[in-house]
Formats: structure tokens, C-alpha cells, sequence
């Protein structure tokens, strides 16, 4: 007898609907899986066969084929178990209806229990918009799946409730859709604040900067200057995620893998934090299965690059594409897959390697050669593609036994969300949402300077010896600078202060 049901199979973030076929026929016992399975999917027979005789259902004792079609397509992981196991009690009459409005998900245990598969977000997705409402999948998926509108979802704990639910000889109830919400203002799961920070004025007002453009920024300093403090405060000023943002964010996260099963959704910025040992697969995606790698999980968020130089030149070179076009595509022999990669890139490092040059303190040990063999590790392209170049001083006794408090991350937010609601209006017609992600007929059209600034920018250019890109990120984080302080046009104030934070051009040897 011929059984059919349907089920999705991932190829990066987008559902693939896979028809599930059981053929069980006169012969000797057999059972094959055919259709380009991948080891995981292979191994499913075990689980099935052991799951469907562990809930007291009877496995055919005979030939059995179950083909997964489109027969081209790598199907890979266990997501396919539930469907399997569905088709074949269907094939042998155990399961009466057809349900071909129902798709299935889940990994099987070996007593028939429902393991929850990863990326369940993205396959519904997918599945909704080849027009299929209902979904049978794995208790374990029933909060991410919660969050998706419009759909039928019955999560279910075993294999056996799933057929008595089938049946009709029992019930799941649907499961109700979860509302979207951001988190109070008073929770700070980061643990930090820029309250906290003592002294560096200017590096606060450069990440107020970075934050409301969407910049990415590079901090230059003496070790113990506050970098990496100044960093991780970065996500609390950051603008609250749209529901639309997070149903991106937990896509990715979902299938790498990574994501909270107790919350169903990343409803918080990303700040990753990459050792500089990461090889170049895990930082752009990769690997036998082509997952996600960190700037792909930072999307959204920020991808935080500590002590930069140590990293492998390779490794950072391969950030330039992605810092241009904001996704990363994969290119595997079994399969080629883009992933999104729209992330804020901020990078420490030291200004030499003893970390002293230019202390006012302390003195520094490293001949011109040294400094200038580990600047040389970030190449000109690279530093072109950062927006902000910032020198973090050390911070003086005085300021950090300073009783006042500074402002808070809450305070700076607030501007921030007020510059980036400017940013929208004016880029609602163009798909974009921030002053970094302006194309040159959008710097043409919202950065115009007056004749004394572009008098300031030629000397600019000059005296850096900038480049024609360095110039366009120069004008627009002038825009943003612009757009904190609610001014129409940029002002020569406003393109020199854009111009002070590119000093490492100057000071780089």
C-alpha cells in the first residue's frame, strides 16, 4: 500500500517541502530510505522502526521503501523522523485519514517520545507561505512555534498521542499564539551601563554616535583603558528589535542551534564575541551542513572583534564582503546558501604590541618596526570599512574615584531611538533603516555640505590621505551626528567632529 504525507527539510533559512512516500509491498523484510538522505536521516529507520514497536503500534513485518522527494535534494538532520513514522503507520492502515493539509516535524526517541529539531521557526515560515496552516511537531518547539500568526499548531509529547490525535481517539489542544514583547526597560542582561564607565567622554559620545548610524567602530588603546567595558555597553544603548527583527534573528539562531527554548525567540540584540583563534568558517558559516557562523548570528546586533590584530589576517579579510553587503553567501559542494549578516562591527586593540605607544604614562618598548609590522595586520580595505576610528585614553585616578555618576544607558538610549525614528522616516521609500547603510545616490541626496564644508573635507582628505570610501563614511556618520542634534543640514561643526574620529588614519604608522 502507498502512503504519502509532507514534511520541510532546511536548506540554509528557507523550508523545502519534502513529500514523504511509503511504499510497503509482499517480500522479504526490508526497510530503505531513498532520496538523497544525509547519515542523520539514514539513521532515522533505527529510530522509527524501535519508536513505532516501543508504543505498542505494530511495525510491517514487511519490504518497506520510503522515498523523499524531490529525490535531487539533500535532506539532512532527524526533522523527518515524525513524517516518517506517520507515512508508514498510514501505509499499513494504523493511521486513516489522509491529512495532506498537515505537515509534520520531530525527531523520535527510541520509545516513541518527540525530540524538538532545530530552525522550527524558519520551516513554518516557509510552510505558511506554500499555504499549509496546520503543523503537528515536538513539544520541545511548542514557544517558538507560539510566536507565528495565523497557523495551527499541535504540539505533541509521544508518537502514540500524535495517532490517537490523528485518529480522533484523542485530543491536543492548539497551541495559542504568543504576543511579541520587548523587554522592560529596567532588565539589563548585560550587566553593564555606561553609568559605570568612569571618564571617557569621548568614547561614550563615539558610541552614541556608532549606535544611532548603525557604524561600525574600532577602539585604539592602552590596555586597562576600558574597551571592552565600553563595548559591552554598547547592546544597552542599542534600539529596542521590531517583532519583524526578531523573527529574523530567531530564525538564524534557531537553526545554528543556539537559541533560548524557554523564551521561543531572540527578543534581544546579539553581541557575539568571538575568541581570536575563530577559524574563517566559524566566523562567515560553513562546514559540512553550511550553518550559520558568528557575523550571521551578530545579525541585528553587534559582533564584538577584541584585541583585532591577533586574529588571522585571512580570517579578517573575509569580513570586508559582508561589511559591504550586509549577508554572507555559502558556497559548499553540497549546497550553496545566503545567510543575512547586517551586524555593527566593533573591534579593540592596542596601539603597538607592548600596548604603550603614545602613553602618557607608561613608556613604550617597541621599535617603529614592531608597531608598524602589527597595525600592518589590518589591511587598508579593512579599516576603510570601519566608520569610527577611536583613541581610548587611560583613564586618570581622579576620574575613576569620581563619586558622580554619569548618564545612563537608558538616558543615551532615548537619544538614540530618537535619531534612528528620523532615520526611518527618511529611508521608509529606500528599504533601509540607517544612515550607515546609505548608498551613494542617498549621500548625495541627504549629505550636501555648504562651501566652507566641503573646504573642510578637501583638507580632510588630503592631510588623512583618505580614500573616496573613507570620505563617504566620514559624511555619514556626519549625517547622524547631524541627526542627534535635530539639525536639517550638516554643519562644518558637525563634519569636523565626523572627521576627529578617523585619528587613527593619521596616527597609524
Amino acid at each position: 500500500m502507498l502512503a504519502k504525507v509532507y514534511s520541510f527539510a532546511l536548506l540554509g533559512l528557507e523550508g523545502k517541502r519534502i513529500e514523504v512516500e511509503t511504499d510497503i509491498s509482499k517480500g522479504l523484510p526490508a526497510y530503505d530510505v531513498v532520496g538523497l538522505p544525509d547519515t542523520a536521516v539514514k539513521e532515522s529507520r533505527e529510530r522509527v522502526h524501535s519508536a513505532i514497536k516501543n508504543t505498542m503500534l505494530l511495525f510491517p513485518n514487511n519490504k518497506i521503501t520510503v522515498n523523499l522527494a524531490p529525490a535531487d535534494l539533500k535532506k539532512e538532520g532527524s526533522g523527518l523522523d515524525l513524517a516518517i513514522a506517520i507515512c508508514i503507520l498510514k501505509a499499513s492502515g494504523q493511521v486513516k485519514n489522509a491529512f495532506e493539509d498537515t505537515i509534520f516535524f520531530g525527531e523520535l526517541a527510541l520509545d516513541g517520545s518527540l525530540r524538538p529539531v532545530r530552525g522550527i521557526l524558519p520551516l513554518l515560515i516557509s510552510a505558511r507561505n506554500c499555504g499549509y496552516k496546520k503543523f503537528v511537531l515536538p513539544k520541545g518547539n511548542e514557544k517558538e512555534a507560539s510566536y507565528l500568526g495565523d497557523v495551527e499548531v499541535y504540539a505533541a509529547q509521544t508518537l502514540s498521542q500524535t495517532v490517537s490525535f490523528l485518529n480522533g481517539e484523542g485530543e491536543i489542544l492548539p497551541t495559542p499564539q504568543t504576543q511579541y514583547a520587548t523587554p522592560s526597560v529596567d532588565s539589563n542582561p548585560y550587566e553593564a551601563d555606561l553609568k559605570f564607565v568612569k571618564g571617557q567622554i569621548m568614547a561614550k559620545r563615539a558610541i552614541e554616535v556608532a549606535v544611532a548610524g548603525g557604524h561600525n567602530l574600532l577602539m585604539v588603546g592602552p590596555p586597562g583603558s576600558g574597551k571592552t567595558m565600553l563595548a559591552k555597553c554598547i547592546p544597552t544603548v542599542m534600539p529596542d528589535m521590531t517583532f519583524e527583527e526578531a523573527l529574523e534573528v530567531t530564525k538564524i539562531h534557531s537553526v545554528a542551534g543556539v537559541l533560548d527554548v524557554d523564551t521561543g525567540i531572540a527578543n534581544r540584540r546579539p553581541f557575539r564575541t568571538p575568541h581570536h583563534t575563530a577559524t574563517t568558517i566559524a566566523l562567515t558559516g560553513g562546514g559540512t551542513h553550511s550553518k550559520p557562523g558568528e557575523i550571521s548570528l551578530a545579525h541585528g546586533g553587534v559582533l564584538f572583534l577584541d584585541e583585532l590584530p591577533e586574529y588571522q589576517r585571512s580570517t579578517l579579510e573575509a569580513l570586508r564582503q559582508p561589511l559591504e553587503d550586509r549577508v554572507i553567501t555559502v558556497a559548499r559542494a553540497a549546497s550553496t546558501v545566503t545567510y543575512p549578516a547586517s551586524f555593527m562591527l566593533v573591534a579593540g586593540m592596542n596601539p603597538c604590541p607592548c600596548g604603550n605607544y603614545g602613553s602618557k604614562t607608561q613608556e613604550c618598548s617597541c621599535s617603529a618596526a614592531q608597531i608598524h609590522k602589527y597595525r600592518s595586520k589590518i589591511s587598508g580595505p579593512l579599516l576603510d570599512r570601519i566608520d569610527i576610528h577611536l583613541t581610548v585614553d587611560s583613564v586618570k585616578y581622579s576620574e575613576l574615584t569620581d563619586k558622580t555618576e554619569g548618564e545612563s544607558s537608558a538616558t543615551v538610549k532615548a537619544r538614540v531611538n530618537k535619531a534612528r525614528e528620523i532615520q526611518r522616516k527618511r529611508y521608509e521609500k529606500d528599504r533601509i533603516y540607517t544612515n550607515a547603510q546609505m548608498g551613494e545616490k542617498h549621500i548625495k541626496a541627504y549629505c550636501k555640505l555648504s562651501s566652507e564644508s566641503e573646504r573642510v573635507m578637501e583638507r580632510a582628505f588630503t592631510s588623512l590621505n583618505l580614500s573616496a570610501r573613507a570620505r563617504g563614511r566620514i559624511l555619514k556618520v556626519a549625517r547622524t551626528i547631524a541627526d542627534l542634534a535635530g539639525a536639517e543640514d550638516i554643519s562644518t561643526a558637525h563634519l569636523m567632529e565626523a572627521i576627529g574620529y578617523r585619528s587613527y588614519e593619521k596616527n597609524n604608522i
